[in-house]
């Protein structure tokens, strides 16, 4: 099997950070020496000129791909479609303001190659003097909170669930994103359960990363993350990822 890497960026209004970020992760794999790799961009029923943005970078690169949602469906659903739409041996979940460096990728890489594993994730709680940005303290404190009550609900043994920069292998991303239910920003969780629950193994790798302004988490949506910590362990006892 040829080496091959698919860069998943889910993007909602992103047209003013999304042309750097094309550029420094097309720069990043020309260099990288992945066999086949692809950038696959999945626009959430964006109201500004996401689309346009990102088809014209299409249009000169025949390795972007844009899928369009008609509406806005959430990261989750967002997410979901592009990693199973995906075409490489690996998948790259990572977000659209690059907040963790594509470069972190080698990381990634490099950690399922040694443990032979299929599941690598960017953590920004091992090693938080690679935080370069913190977010602001309320925020570092929510997500602390966040992770403390998602231990209790899910047995996951993770220290960051919510980074966006997660490495999947093709076969595993088949099997555990097709169970996927979750449309918003609980699917991490999700996911990451769905793949425990299934013996896999998840290696938790610190990364670089810097807080970006513009996030399109608030404190409605965080609020409502943790209520989808009750509706994972619902469709768990439903039997709902068998």
């Amino acid at each position: 099997m040829i080496r091959s890497i698919s860069i998943v960026i889910p993007a909602y209004n992103e047209q003013s950070r999304l042309p750097d970020t094309v550029r420094r992760i097309e720069q990043y794999l020309d260099s990288a020496g992945w066999e086949f790799h692809e950038i696959v961009i999945v626009d959430d029923g964006s109201t500004d000129n996401t689309v346009a943005v990102a088809e014209e970078f299409a249009r000169a690169n025949p390795n972007i791909r844009v899928l369009r949602n008609p509406v806005n469906r959430g990261k989750g659903y967002s997410v979901r479609r592009g990693m199973l739409d995906a075409r490489a041996e690996w998948r790259l979940l990572t977000d659209a303001d690059l907040s963790a460096p594509i470069e972190e990728l080698d990381k990634l890489y490099k950690a399922v190659m040694e443990r032979g594993a299929a599941i690598a994730i960017g953590s920004r709680a091992l090693d938080r003097s690679l935080i370069g940005v913190h977010q602001p303290g309320f925020r570092e404190t929510a997500g602390r909170m966040f992770n403390a009550v998602m231990r209790l609900a899910t047995g996951l043994k993770i220290a960051d669930t919510q980074c966006g920069f997660k490495l999947f292998r093709a076969d595993i991303t088949q099997d555990v994103f097709s169970r996927q239910r979750l449309e918003r920003f609980g699917f991490d969780v999700e996911v990451l359960y769905i793949a425990h629950r299934r013996g896999l193994e998840i290696l938790e790798v610190p990364v670089r990363w810097n807080h970006m302004e513009g996030s399109k988490v608030g404190m409605l949506t965080g609020l409502r993350a943790f209520g989808e910590l009750a509706e994972v362990r619902m469709n768990s006892l439903l039997g709902r990822y068998k």
